[in-house]
């Protein structure tokens, strides 16, 4: 991925969506020939010259300081995963490596894996920042149950959501679910630009799916930690389950996933008849 591009792109996206007005600048009517805010209206709200800010908006972080990516954050009005990716994106222009290099395997400690089979009540997975299933536990692979159906492995859940059919039945909401995976693919790209694996998926991808080559497009970005996610199970029907996703911090780039259903509802009923299903399917783990 090129980490010029990038930047370019998200930052002009992100000046596009403002108004004027919503900045507090004045409005004067007539024809604007950019959308959202221009370049020097920007710089003046970041307090920056309109020659730097064009530098950077043009891919040229080498150099920022922390205190500029601030006053550019509030300029831009980005939250909290915005901001986050625009300092990955600092670092990346700022890092000497610009190859891509395959990263090292990854693996699920055994201790990660007893726990995984411990949560007999929960749905759980251990993922990478590509959205390669790792480790699963059974009530998860049921969850996923189409998914495991396929022969590929690692299941990778951006394949599974872009590329596979099923996925439009197992989430109801498949719109949501795809903004999601692709803001999840993208927040990690600024994180780790150079990692051949998840340039090589995102290129595939971007090849055979429209639907992600224009949300890849959009630059948008996301912090996933916890929330409510829906699905459409061919066995059980409905489940709308709390999600939380937990950082490992003793394995940088896994994240530990587990979901939940709040006690005596539709999805607790079911949950618990997912798992009576999945104690009684055979298991290609």
């Amino acid at each position: 991925m090129d980490t010029r591009d990038d930047i370019r792109e998200f930052l002009t996206s992100r000046r596009a969506r403002i108004a004027p007005q919503d900045a507090g600048l004045p409005d004067f009517g007539g024809t604007r020939r950019v959308a959202g805010l221009r370049r020097a209206e920007v710089a003046m709200l970041a307090g920056v010259s309109p020659d730097y800010y064009t530098r950077m908006e043009r891919g040229n972080l080498s150099g920022v300081s922390d205190s500029v990516l601030d006053a550019l954050s509030r300029a831009l009005r980005l939250d909290d995963a915005e901001r986050s990716h625009l300092y990955d994106l600092a670092r990346a222009a700022n890092t000497a490596t610009r190859t891509r290099r395959r990263p090292a395997r990854q693996h699920v400690r055994p201790g990660t894996r007893h726990l995984l089979d411990a949560m007999t009540d929960a749905p759980a997975f251990v993922r990478n920042g590509r959205l390669d299933i790792l480790a699963v536990n059974r009530l998860g692979e049921a969850l996923y149950s189409v998914a495991f159906d396929r022969p590929a492995r690692p299941v990778n859940l951006a394949r599974f959501c872009f590329l596979d059919p099923s996925a439009e039945d197992l989430y109801p909401d498949w719109d949501g679910a795809a903004d999601t995976t692709v803001a999840l693919l993208r927040t990690e790209a600024g994180r780790d630009p150079y990692d051949k694996g998840l340039t090589d998926l995102v290129g595939e991808l971007a090849t055979r799916s429209d639907d992600f080559r224009t949300r890849w497009g959009a630059h948008n970005v996301r912090l996933h930690h916890t929330g409510v996610k829906h699905f459409d199970h061919p066995i059980v029907g409905r489940l709308d389950l709390g999600f939380e996703a937990m950082p490992m911090p003793a394995d940088p780039g896994l994240t530990l996933t587990a979901y939940s259903a709040e006690p005596g509802t539709p999805a607790s009923d079911a949950l618990r008849l997912l798992a009576s299903w999945a104690a009684t399917a055979s298991s290609p783990r």
